[in-house]
């Protein structure tokens, strides 16, 4: 069966379903950790930058 399906699907683009897929799945990962992450961690690294005791010296 997977033969016969595979034959007639020879004019598809297999690396742009499979980059399309994987963006996806970027995308997807990393809005599901975006939103599990507390707001304290986001408001400090928000802050991060504006800190002044953060500077690193060389």
């Amino acid at each position: 069966m997977y033969k016969y399906i595979l034959q007639g699907a020879g004019e598809i683009n297999w690396m742009a379903i499979f980059a399309l897929l994987t963006f996806f799945w970027i995308f997807t990962v990393s809005a599901i950790t975006i939103f599990l992450r507390k707001k304290q961690f986001i408001d400090h690294m928000a802050n991060l930058p504006l800190d002044e005791d953060s500077i690193i010296e060389k």
